[in-house]
């Protein structure tokens, strides 16, 4: 049975300063830090965050299919590669850190890799650390507000399909997407259909140099960066309090 701990850290959408105090504290205390990153090698998010706060030479970049959607063999290929590197981590350190974009329990690669951890390193106590989510970084630079009073609030990711987010933005309160951006045009013509486009905003690679935040009117169909957030605010009628 192993002692080790294997913490999932939320490190925010990608702006160094948006990563919690308790995380920056959970990456230094960890003996290393491992970094999700494609296949093609890139510098991903999740390292480059870390990379403010730890040395190099302290972590450990493993390989995980994080766009495989359409080979399943691969997919199951990879993410057992990858959790056995981990495992195999935990056998030589008591605390392993895993880096993740935004929050490890919201659409997160650290669920997956939890889950492989528990049947190859049986007795791993697994933690998190919140973060930073995309909808909040967004909220926050537009100015969108995410709900008031006793509004719900829905997140879809439109990986799911279309037909997922035509059916929440026909509901009540907000609405946030994520990983729209291989379908953009589609997203706009379910706002447009629903009525919701004019109010409606989108970012990417927030708190990034490359950042942008736009208008959903503006959306022409034009693929987007994988990783865009849209938010469509609830239908409101300008009275502070209505919803109360």
């Amino acid at each position: 049975m192993s002692n080790s701990r294997l913490i999932g850290v939320g490190v925010g959408p990608g702006d160094p300063e948006l990563v919690t105090v308790k995380g920056v504290n959970a990456l230094r205390a960890a003996d290393v830090v491992v970094v999700p990153v494609m296949d093609t090698g890139e510098r991903g998010r999740a390292e480059a965050t870390v990379l403010h706060y730890v040395p190099g030479d302290k972590v450990v970049r493993v390989v995980f299919a994080l766009n495989e959607r359409t080979d399943r063999g691969r997919r199951e290929a990879a993410w057992d590669a990858a959790g056995g590197r981990v495992a195999e981590l935990l056998r030589e350190h008591s605390v392993v850190a895993f880096a993740t974009i935004g929050d490890p329990n919201v659409y997160s690669t650290f669920t997956y890799l939890a889950q492989t951890i528990g049947g190859l390193v049986p007795g791993t106590v697994v933690e998190t650390v919140p973060g930073i989510t995309a909808m909040q970084d967004l909220a926050s630079r537009s100015g969108a507000v995410l709900t008031e009073g006793t509004e719900p609030l829905t997140l879809v990711p439109v990986t799911a399909g279309a037909a997922v987010l035509k059916e929440a933005l026909a509901g009540p309160g907000t609405v946030v997407a994520y990983k729209f951006g291989r379908q953009a045009g589609e997203v706009a013509e379910a706002l447009r259909e629903s009525g919701r486009l004019d109010d409606a905003v989108w970012g990417a690679s927030l708190g990034l140099p490359e950042e942008s935040i736009r208008p959903a009117g503006e959306l022409d169909g034009t693929p987007l960066p994988y990783l865009s957030t849209l938010i469509a605010p609830a239908r409101r009628d300008g009275g502070r309090g209505g919803k109360l």
